[in-house]
């Protein structure tokens, strides 16, 4: 304001002390006296000039000004610090420190053209008393991102990507580097020149066109190329992977453990293709099991180093949106050769436990094996085998003739699974939500995926396979230093998200301990989450628990899993779709031959590398899912659903449909009748003069008004409540 100030405009003593703070905060390595002051603020008249020398002499017994000789200069150099850009909406820009103090206030004059997420150097101005810490940044130390996707608007020989986030600016670049791309169509654009300051724009050219917008194909890759995951697989690495011979050597099977002439299967979604772990079960004599937990041996195809393992590491993870996965390996590999298809001899990394009927484990190794899968089962068949067998039936169902395999199974998975929780292991069992949709990708209904007693079995032994593995290198004796291996750990509970979570949890009238041992801050939350089942308020708590929670990484620095009760723990079960779990099959076989440790610090970064990649394909799933329901909700616009108050902010309401959990925003200004006042500490909007209340956990009704698939929003309109 200060460099903009035109002396005709009338300030009052607030404004004149904006002004002349601001001058100083621009020139702090100017001095000046009172009368160049006036001169450089223009103040022509005696009422102005009063009014600035009174706020000079106030800014002096401030401490903010030195005088010296009758030059004046802000007295503290600016302090610096580092942190995180974070615009937000309505405008304002704050500086999140690295050391976790509060958020700074960055004007947008000051703000040298940083974008949301970047990493920043700033010099924090001096403080007055009163007012909000501000700062200004003085370099860019890293940019969050140089890629960005949205649509384009092409204008004769320029043209602009608009962005859905509105905290990005819009990328200019010349008709030259549109690469095609029409008005109106996704686009990927890259930056090639950054602004200086906030009155420009990013140039940048476009990379990639991804289609025209509203296209399912478009639309999927869009949300890919938004978190910068790869939408396609290089041609180059496809044809690598085809070069791998199918056939499994003599010499290779002489090295293995022979399980083709134990009953195995697979029990997988219905469009699984990739086939990652298989079980196998025999009895070795009355009372004790010898359940094998059967991995695809994907080292043994992918080789340290090459083409198609740099590939892999890069992506980390495969990717599961609504309707596509974008694998971690080649097809052939995923789908084919290391996929454990019915029928076919496969080669696998084993755990091979020895169980009593007790479920109690009484010994396990860990070796290279090659199996032969008898059956390719459905979660749905096991399911139903399984119910069927509870409930006494007789009907002929798919797959009996495994019943007695499947049942032994189920029962020694509900022994391991009653352990853990008497342990300390925590009981979240959230639906998922999923979508049938037509062959063009549009959805046409929304269900709900829940974890039954089939999808519990083969989660128990993968767990009981992980922690094994995990305990194998991890527990060593008193002295002896472990070897580096790459540990999947869940720190404990930060204890002041659980205290905020025990005061949430008290205004529905629940309780849950805050501090305690980890047994005993476990059951009292597995005791909270029993509590709410059922009511109203369940999907409310449920999400806010989780929330309260620590996230699970990978680290070659054990701490152990919190969440599941276990010391040692690794992931070593999916080595097809998780790079973490091929680290661990390849540092497995290093140790087993009797191989010295790894460097830490390299395996250290890769871990914090699938980490990160983790979470970017987390957040590109839930877009994928918000961008269908949005798009689910958009034939449905002016229907009226029962709802449930899932967010309350200053702006409005958020609402979720309880037959779809679509959430919309109801905006604060729709909400008519009365004036609403926005009361953080109950969760809750008030009116000012009617005290109706629209608090977490309402039940209301609301009509869907508006829905932008570009900004996967959606607007509700209020229709009625618990209140009315």
């Amino acid at each position: 304001m200060g460099k903009k100030y035109n002396g005709g405009v009338k300030l009052n003593r607030k404004g004149m002390a904006q002004v002349v703070l601001e001058w100083f905060q621009d020139n702090q390595d100017r001095s000046i006296s009172v009368k160049r002051l006036y001169d450089e603020l223009r103040l022509k008249t005696h009422p102005m000039r009063s009014m600035c020398l009174d706020v000079v002499i106030d800014l002096l017994e401030d401490g903010l000004l030195t005088e010296k000789d009758g030059q004046f200069q802000l007295k503290q150099k600016k302090t610096v610090i580092e942190g995180t850009v974070q615009r937000r909406s309505g405008g304002k820009n704050y500086l999140i420190p690295d050391d976790g103090g509060p958020a700074i206030f960055v004007a947008e004059r000051n703000s040298a053209g940083a974008s949301n997420g970047d990493k920043v150097r700033a010099a924090l101005f001096a403080r007055r008393p009163h007012a909000e810490p501000e700062a200004e940044i003085t370099e860019i130390l890293q940019r969050a991102k140089d890629t960005f996707v949205g649509t384009l608007q092409v204008k004769g020989k320029f043209a602009y990507l608009l962005t859905p986030d509105k905290n990005d600016r819009d990328i200019f670049f010349p008709s030259a580097n549109l690469k095609k791309g029409k008005d109106g169509q996704k686009a990927v654009v890259k930056v090639v020149e950054w602004p200086d300051g906030p009155d420009r724009n990013p140039v940048g050219k476009v990379i990639d066109i991804l289609g025209d917008a509203g296209q399912n194909d478009t639309e999927m890759h869009a949300i890919l190329a938004e978190y910068g995951l790869p939408y396609s697989y290089p041609e180059s690495i496809e044809r690598e992977a085809d070069t791998i011979p199918a056939e499994i050597t003599a010499a290779e099977l002489e090295g293995r453990e022979d399980f083709r002439g134990v009953t195995t299967f697979t029990i997988d979604p219905r469009d699984a293709k990739d086939f990652d772990d298989a079980l196998s079960i025999r009895q070795i004599k009355k009372g004790l099991w010898e359940v094998g937990i059967h991995i695809a041996d994907v080292s043994y195809y992918v080789k340290e180093g090459g083409i198609i393992d740099k590939e892999a590491f890069k992506r980390a993870t495969s990717v599961y949106l609504v309707d596509r996965t974008i694998p971690m390996l080649p097809e052939k590999l995923c789908n084919n050769l290391c996929s454990l298809r019915q029928d076919e001899e496969k080669l696998t990394y084993s755990v091979i436990v020895e169980m009593t009927d007790a479920g109690v484990v009484k010994n396990s190794r860990i070796a290279r094996t090659v199996i032969k899968s008898n059956r390719r089962f459905t979660y749905e068949e096991v399911q139903a085998i399984i119910e069927r067998e509870q409930q006494g039936g007789t009907e002929s169902l798919p797959g009996d003739e495994f019943t007695v395999e499947i049942m032994n199974l189920d029962r020694l998975a509900k022994i391991l699974r009653d352990k853990r929780f008497v342990d300390g292991a925590l009981a979240f069992d959230r639906v998922e939500v999923r979508f049938d949709i037509d062959e063009k990708g549009h959805p046409l209904s929304v269900f709900f995926k829940e974890s039954k007693d089939a999808n519990k079995l083969v989660e128990e032994f993968m767990l009981l396979a992980n922690r094994t593995v995990a305990e194998f290198i991890g527990k060593t004796k008193p002295g002896i230093t472990p070897k580096t291996f790459v540990y999947r750990v869940h720190d404990e509970p930060d204890p002041e998200r659980m205290s905020n979570l025990q005061q949430f949890v008290a205004k529905f009238g629940y309780k849950v301990k805050s501090t305690g041992t980890p047994v005993e801050m476990a059951k009292s939350m597995n005791k909270l989450l029993a509590d709410v089942k059922g009511k109203r308020e369940q999907e409310l708590i449920e999400t806010i628990s989780i929330r309260s929670m620590q996230k699970a990484c990978y680290t070659t620095e054990n701490i152990g899993h919190y969440g599941l009760a276990f010391q040692y723990y690794t992931h070593f079960t999916s080595p097809i779709r998780r790079y973490p779990d091929l680290m661990v099959h390849r540092l497995l076989t290093r140790y087993l031959a009797g191989g010295r440790s790894v460097n830490q610090g390299k395996y250290e970064e890769n871990c914090e590398h699938c980490s990160q990649r983790e979470q970017l394909a987390e957040q590109a799933e839930r877009a994928s899912i918000k961008y269908k329901q949005v798009e689910y909700m958009q034939d449905r616009l002016g229907l009226t659903y029962d709802a449930t108050i899932s967010g309350v902010t200053e702006w409005g309401i958020y609402a979720e449909i309880i037959e779809n959990k679509c959430e919309g925003l109801i905006p604060m200004r729709t909400l008519g009748g009365d004036y609403f006042e926005f009361n953080e500490k109950d969760y809750c909007l008030i009116g000012q003069h009617t005290h109706k209340r629209y608090r977490l956990g309402d039940h209301i009704q609301v009509r869907v008004t508006r829905c932008n698939l570009e900004k996967k929003q959606m607007d509700y309109e209020l229709v009625s409540s618990d209140e009315d």
